[in-house]
């Protein structure tokens, strides 16, 4: 009995196969090299709908150091290449590959990063950030310190945390709507995001708003007018300038964000930011199918009231991309260009349709990113989009 332990601890159990622990082991290298290979093709190629997109979120935005581990898995096997030369080849081989795709985002935000700085003061003057729009140094940044958050009524059963600016006694605010499908997500989506605002100085009010199926468009629309309603009633307990407001939303809520800003005559509506959203419901119906990621169809007709031809007027209301005209609010657009969940073509055409208008606006591209690329604020997605952000909201809120 003794002896049989002896031989599995070394793996000689496996020797009458042929197999010893260390062709295991670099078979298990080779594997897990295999596996980084993979992943660093969700920076290239748009994520599968059968594949978890978060997958895709990871690689991007944090694939630098998922690089490191390439390096190294490539670096072991070369040096325990004896005897087994071919095996070793390709897993350095395949570790190399691996590396480049994974340092993709970083070599492609350096790109954008030297030219961001220049787009954005073209397209709203002054307003650059005291630091570079990217830099790898930046992947070592510790999160932003929370900041407490007081959660209000702003209507009955519906919410919001706000986050007083971090020493601005009188501050602009940014109304952050979340994201979720139209029929979930919450005011708490990505806080982290809202602690950074708050540090950089912005009051933040993250809302809630009734989701569909129950509740239909406008619903969403009004609960936002209802929230704006309120920063501004409220504006002096809050330490808020009531005529300096901000639409920021994400996914699902910069569809809201762009219909209630380019749908509302409010001069106290300074700007529109939105991060990976549909602008044209007709568009994103036609071009929709029913078994993909989101089942997007479903989502529509439950968040509408049906497909276009039943809920007309609601459709085009929630069109933000139809609203634009002469005077629209500036806007800021980010979008990852192998989003899974939301067509980038969303974005380039709200582009065309504002410089049409000749609203000032920028759209910042990311070649590698897909949805939620913001949640690594450290990551390339993240830090390119917190300096167009930065630069936006000194520019239009001056």
């Amino acid at each position: 009995m003794g002896a049989w332990k002896n031989r599995f601890a070394t793996g000689d159990f496996l020797r009458p196969l042929g197999v010893t622990m260390g062709v295991m082991l670099r078979i298990f290298i080779f594997l897990l090299v295999t596996v980084l290979a993979a992943a660093g093709l969700l920076t290239v190629l748009r994520s599968p709908d059968w594949l978890n997109w978060k997958l895709a979120l990871v690689a991007g935005e944090f694939g630098h150091w998922l690089a490191l581990v390439a390096l190294a898995l490539g670096g072991a096997a070369w040096v325990f290449r004896t005897g087994h030369g071919g095996l070793a080849w390709s897993t350095v081989a395949l570790s190399v590959g691996a590396v480049g795709l994974l340092l993709k985002p970083t070599w492609e935000a350096v790109q954008i990063g030297r030219t961001l700085p220049q787009e954005l003061e073209r397209a709203f003057g002054a307003g650059a950030p005291r630091r570079a729009a990217f830099g790898v140094g930046g992947y070592f940044a510790a999160a932003p310190k929370p900041v407490a958050a007081e959660t209000r009524e702003f209507a009955p059963g519906l919410k919001l945390d706000f986050y007083r600016a971090v020493g601005r006694p009188v501050a602009p605010c940014v109304i952050v709507i979340h994201g979720g499908g139209w029929d979930s997500g919450d005011r708490e989506q990505l806080a982290g995001f809202n602690h950074w605002l708050a540090r950089l100085g912005y009051a933040v009010a993250a809302i809630d708003y009734r989701l569909a199926p129950k509740f239909i468009w406008p619903a969403q629309r009004e609960d936002t007018l209802a929230a704006m309603a309120y920063v501004k009633a409220h504006a002096a307990e809050l330490g808020v300038d009531a005529t300096r407001l901000v639409l920021f939303g994400r996914s699902a809520g910069g569809q809201i964000a762009s219909a209630v800003g380019y749908g509302t005559d409010d001069a106290a509506i300074r700007g529109v930011v939105s991060f990976y959203a549909p602008h044209d419901m007709f568009f994103a119906y036609t071009y929709a199918e029913e078994d993909d990621i989101l089942k997007s169809p479903m989502l529509m007709r439950q968040y509408l009231g049906g497909p276009p031809a039943a809920a007309k007027a609601n459709y085009e209301s929630a069109s933000g991309h139809q609203k634009v005209r002469v005077g629209s609010p500036p806007t800021l657009l980010v979008h990852g260009t192998i989003d899974t969940l939301v067509w980038y073509r969303h974005s380039v055409r709200l582009e065309a349709r504002l410089a049409a208008a000749r609203v000032p606006h920028a759209y910042v591209a990311l070649p590698w990113a897909t949805h939620a690329f913001e949640f690594n604020l450290a990551g390339p997605g993240g830090q390119l989009a917190t300096y167009a952000l930065e630069h936006f909201l000194a520019a239009v809120t001056k």
